[in-house]
Order: C-alpha cells, then sequence, then structure tokens
C-alpha cells in the first residue's frame, strides 16, 4: 500500500506540473505527507530522528513567520520534484535486467584482465557510464564480476568508489546534480560540458593513483583466456550503448526545446522509456516481473531517503530569511568578497564535516543551494554549481555513513573509515585541489 501512495505522489506531481490546477497543488502536497508519514513509521536509527527534527522545525518556522498553511504547500512542493527522480529513476534500469546485457559486459570485462591498466579503466569506465542508470545497482554488478578474481579489499575500495563518485558530478540522473541546479534555477544544458570535464579528469586522476598502487602491489591476476565476443554479445553491447547514449542525449534535447524542469523531463523519461523498449523489442512478459520488484521491494525500501529528502526540503526552504540564514549567508559572502579560495574551503570544510558525522548531504547542499545568490558572491552560477556538488561527492566518498561507503564496506569486509578515509583519502584531496581549480577558473 505504502507504494501505492508514494508512486500517486509522483503521478499527481508530473499531472500538476503541466495542468497548474489549484485543486490538484493541494492533493499532491496531502499525498506528499501520507507518503513521509507511511515512511516515517518504517524507517529506523538516526535518519528517522533527523528527518523529524527537520520536518518539525520546518512546520513550526513556517508558521512562526507568518507564512501558515501556504508556506508550507510551497516548500513541499519545492521539494516534490526530487522525491520523484528519486523514486522513479530506478525503472530506468528494468530494460538492462532482461535478455543478458550484463552477461554480455561481464564478457566484455573478463577479455581485459590480461592488462591491469586497461582492466582499471575498464571497471571505472563501466561504473561511470552505469551509475546514472543503476545507482548502488552498478557497484554490485560490478562487484558480482569481481568476486570470482579475489582482489585485495584496498584495491576494490578504489575501484568503486573512484567510479561511482565520478558519474556524481555530471548526470542528471542522479539527484545530488538535479537537486543542485534545479535549485540554483541552472539549465542542465549549461552545466554538464563542466560536469563531465570534472568527471573526466577526476576519473583518469582515480586510474593513475589505481595503476601507481597496482605497481607497488602486484595483483597477478593475469589472463591469457581471451576469447572474441559472440555475435549475440556484440549486439547486446550495442544495445546497451545505445541506450545508455539515449538517456544522456534526449533529456537534453527535450529540455533545450521545451525548457521544461530538468527533474520532470527525467521523471518522464523513467516513467516512459521502459515502456518503448517493452513495445519494440516485444519483451512485455519479461519486464512485468521487474516491474512488480520495483513496486513490491524497491520503492518500499527508500524510506530513508523519502523522509530525509521530504524533511529537508521543508526546512531549508523556511529556513530562509532567518536570522541564522541570514548570519551564515552574510559570513559566507564576506569570505568570498576577500577569498574564493577561502569560500571554496569553508564550503567544502561545512559539507564534509557534517556529512561525515552522518547527516545526509542534501540537509547542507540544499540549504547551500537555495540561501547562496551567485550574484551576490561574484562568483557564476556554474562555478557554484560545481562546488556543491564538488562537496557533495567528496562527503560521500569520506563518510562512512553514506550509502555507497556502507555497500562497499560490506563486499570487501573493511570498515567505513578505511573503505573512505584511508583507501581514498589522497584520490579526495586530489580531486578536491582539482574541482577548487575549475571553481576558481569559472568564477
Amino acid at each position: 500500500m505504502k507504494s501505492y501512495f508514494i508512486l500517486s505522489m509522483c503521478l499527481l506531481f508530473l499531472t500538476y506540473y503541466f495542468l497548474n490546477f489549484n485543486w490538484l497543488r493541494y492533493l499532491v502536497v496531502i499525498m506528499a505527507f501520507i507518503s513521509f508519514s507511511v515512511c516515517i513509521i518504517r524507517a529506523h536509527g538516526f535518519p528517522r530522528i533527523l528527518a523529524i527534527g527537520m520536518m518539525g522545525s520546518g512546520i513550526a518556522l513556517e508558521i512562526g513567520q507568518g507564512g501558515g498553511i501556504e508556506a508550507i504547500v510551497d516548500g513541499i512542493l519545492f521539494v516534490l520534484p526530487l522525491l520523484c527522480i528519486l523514486t522513479l529513476a530506478p525503472l530506468l534500469s528494468v530494460p538492462l535486467k532482461i535478455g543478458g546485457y550484463f552477461k554480455a559486459l561481464d564478457s566484455f570485462l573478463g577479455n581485459m584482465l590480461h592488462n591491469p591498466k586497461i582492466f582499471f579503466a575498464g571497471i571505472t569506465a563501466t561504473l561511470f557510464i552505469l551509475s546514472p542508470v543503476l545507482n548502488l545497482g552498478s557497484v554490485r554488478l560490478v562487484d558480482e564480476f569481481l568476486s570470482n578474481l579475489k582482489l585485495p579489499s584496498a584495491i576494490s575500495s578504489k575501484l568503486y568508489l573512484v567510479g561511482f563518485s565520478t558519474a556524481m558530478f555530471w548526470s542528471p540522473y542522479f539527484t545530488s546534480v538535479t537537486m543542485v541546479l534545479y535549485y540554483l534555477e541552472l539549465p542542465v544544458g549549461k552545466y554538464i560540458f563542466f560536469g563531465i570535464s570534472l568527471s573526466l579528469l577526476s576519473l583518469l586522476l582515480g586510474n593513475i593513483l589505481l595503476v601507481a598502487w597496482e605497481e607497488k602491489h602486484p595483483l597477478n591476476i593475469i589472463s591469457t583466456d581471451i576469447s572474441p565476443l559472440e555475435r549475440w554479445e556484440r549486439n547486446r553491447l550495442v544495445m546497451l550503448s545505445l541506450y545508455v547514449s539515449s538517456l544522456l542525449l534526449t533529456p537534453l534535447l527535450i529540455e533545450y526545446f521545451t525548457e521544461w524542469s530538468m527533474i520532470v523531463i527525467v521523471s518522464l523519461i523513467s516513467i516512459v522509456l521502459p515502456l518503448l523498449w517493452g513495445t519494440f523489442t516485444r519483451e512485455w512478459i519479461q519486464l512485468s516481473p521487474h516491474w512488480n520488484v520495483f513496486r513490491n521491494q524497491t520503492v518500499p525500501m527508500m524510506n530513508n531517503e523519502i523522509i530525509l529528502f521530504t524533511s529537508a526540503g521543508l526546512f531549508g526552504h523556511a529556513v530562509q530569511d532567518t536570522s541564522f540564514a541570514l548570519m551564515i549567508t552574510g559570513f559566507l559572502n564576506t569570505v568570498a568578497h576577500h577569498s574564493f579560495l577561502l569560500f571554496a574551503v569553508c564550503v567544502m570544510g561545512i559539507v564534509i564535516t557534517v556529512t561525515y558525522v552522518g547527516i545526509h548531504p542534501i540537509a547542507v547542499v540544499a540549504a547551500l543551494a537555495m540561501q547562496l545568490e551567485p550574484n551576490e558572491l561574484g562568483i557564476s552560477s556554474i562555478a557554484l554549481a560545481i562546488l556543491l556538488l564538488l562537496a557533495w561527492s567528496l562527503s560521500v566518498l569520506l563518510s562512512p555513513f553514506s550509502g555507497i561507503n556502507l555497500l562497499v564496506s560490506k563486499m570487501v569486509g573493511r570498515s567505513g573509515v578505511e573503505v573512505g578515509l584511508l583507501s581514498n583519502g589522497f584520490y579526495v584531496s586530489l580531486v578536491a585541489t582539482l574541482g577548487i581549480l575549475m571553481f576558481l577558473f569559472l568564477s
């Protein structure tokens, strides 16, 4: 039943976006509160406490400032696009789970084992490409392929986090990108070149460090059993490439011609593309079980994400123009006017510190994105977006409480501190330097 509330909320919001009926505005907000309520019951631990605190504080602030019900409605509507993309994006992976696409990918990666440099590049590039579509599922997929190789846990930690994190700089299918650009009112088409540039440079840097590590710690996984891919495998890889390419180009073209919100575009694509896939391949029977898994398992497992995004969005909306928010904004504006470098270090320090102790980066990044005005800071919107996404991505790498860190920790049998700080701390410092240099250049 919970899944139906959440999915109905998403569909109602998409309908409201295009029809803009006032009664539908209130109905979708009611559905959002119902979804939040049913998710908060199932959530546990610190995320539940944090979400209740932010939701209660947000409502109290909106009422205390005289905004009342209308202000609360506006705050929820402000975050609903993010809830839509968060909920619907996993549908993009459904076609890829059918028909041997991942098996063909395994064969392709297996032919790279003879050369560590090519092997590392293949693994990280695969994560770079598939992470926007599969999210953490891309890491699980690669881990299944690598499980038989018995790689050292240190190199697995580096491979997974380098490949996954770089996609967080650029992909419109990542909530980090869509949220920051949405709040900064920056079209993806104007940003994506710079985001991809930073991602590719970070990917190159990560591979250089991986090769340097391997030279000191030889892996001994040389394979001479290189067999040509079968025809069906080559066809599947071509179809996989076309599918991913369409995911990247289609939203940019739609945004250019329609000027719709990118979050709405991506949400619509998440619904429509699997339907088109089923129509052209006539694999409806194979699609059906995966839809049931999405409805009955994937959506119900989003408790923490839904409550954190909903509460953080409302809290971020409510905290605008409060004395505390104005104090923080004033401090950062003052720092920026003295030194862009010091401003960048302060923003990254705030985000990384808050995330490292277990608070989801959305709470602080959303507040900063809504509070900071590029014109007042004297920087471009693209530069501010790069900085906020850099801080988000690196904080996720370092925090032992982040989703990717917890997943990799479980896979390699190491603690979150070992996976994040010890295995990837040097890489994080170099990427931070690279990202800040790009920020200063774009400012």
